[in-house]
């Protein structure tokens, strides 16, 4: 008998449903759904991976809980709740590797809307004045990068192939990485902040991480940079982030997430001078969907054959391990 399935979704379904079911009972669940369906099953398919509905439904006995979870996403703070993460028969796997390479495309993207004022042309033109100025070059430019996985990696291949100066803060120093060059300990935070003209936030959201761009984090930075966040919302104390873009000490802003999505109407970020908001993107391409949908069959066509899975999170850390070398 095949394993039993519970596919979350908003309507929208994976492209390859029928090859999924081959592999599984599958049955899919809104978010009303989940708390009727999820008791018993084999395994979960977060298909709409930010959410409080699977920590609000998840079983109270354990061993009813899915023994496998899996999130259409690379971020999984949504799903580091207790009775997940220390049941030791839950294995959580997520979807790494899929949005590298467009998030970096997408910062590229900002940097340069940053650096050449693109909304201040795009608002001109939309008034049908004709303003010629100066803009900044990004050749040269110091960035670091908070955040040494996959897509923090990513996003330094590809400011370093434009010029840019590239190091990164993450858990282990380094002085000689492929990517980054020099990689800072928290230790070396300051000192890397007060050099940087752009600070790019890619690091998951973890018990260690939330709200680690504090207002002395801030007070760091060069005054004149910008931030970019591609991470998660709650890396950044936002309230502290708008006195320092208000006062003018940052220059600007390029955030494609927040503390609480949507963003509300009211927050001052919407109407702040060098601020971009985007509605949580830059992972978003042709194809992204195809691309979420194969990843997780393939790994329920491990799983059937008994072999090991992709992307395995660990629980402890909120992040898929990195295994360098060999």
């Amino acid at each position: 008998m095949a394993d039993r399935l519970v596919v979350l979704h908003r309507g929208i379904l994976p492209h390859n449903a029928a090859g999924i079911e081959s592999l599984a009972d599958t049955v899919y669940a809104t978010e009303e759904e989940l708390p009727h369906l999820l008791p018993g099953a084999d395994a979960l398919l977060c298909w709409h991976s930010i959410t409080p509905a699977v920590e609000a439904a998840w079983p109270a006995d354990p061993s009813s809980a899915p023994n496998w979870v899996h999130v259409a996403a690379a971020g999984v703070d949504s799903f580091l709740f207790p009775a997940l993460v220390d049941n030791p028969r839950v294995v959580l796997t997520n979807s790494r590797g899929v949005y590298d390479r467009p998030i970096a495309e997408y910062v590229l993207g900002l940097i340069l809307a940053l650096a050449k004022d693109f909304p201040g042309t795009w608002e001109h033109q939309r008034r049908r004045e004709w303003r010629p100025r100066d803009s900044e070059r990004i050749d040269g430019r110091t960035v670091l990068v908070w955040g040494t996985g996959p897509i923090g990696r990513a996003v330094a291949r590809m400011l370093r192939a434009v010029g840019m100066r590239v190091s990164a803060v993450g858990r282990t120093e380094c002085a000689d990485d492929p990517d980054f060059g020099t990689v800072h300990a928290l230790s070396g935070l300051r000192p890397a902040l007060a050099r940087a003209d752009y600070v790019v936030l890619a690091a998951p959201l973890t018990a260690a991480t939330r709200g680690m761009v504090d207002a002395s984090v801030l007070a760091s930075m060069k005054p004149g940079a910008r931030l970019v966040n591609v991470g998660r919302g709650g890396l950044v104390d936002e309230e502290a982030l708008v006195r320092h873009l208000t006062d003018g000490r940052l220059a600007g802003a390029a955030l494609d997430v927040f503390a609480h999505e949507p963003l509300p109407a009211a927050s001052p970020l919407w109407d702040l001078p060098g601020v971009i908001v985007s509605p949580h993107t830059a992972g978003e391409v042709t194809g992204w969907r195809d691309d979420l949908a194969d990843l997780f069959l393939d790994n329920l066509t491990r799983r059937a054959e008994g072999r090991e899975l992709r992307n395995v999170v660990d629980k402890a850390r909120g992040y898929v391990r990195e295994v360098r070398g060999g």
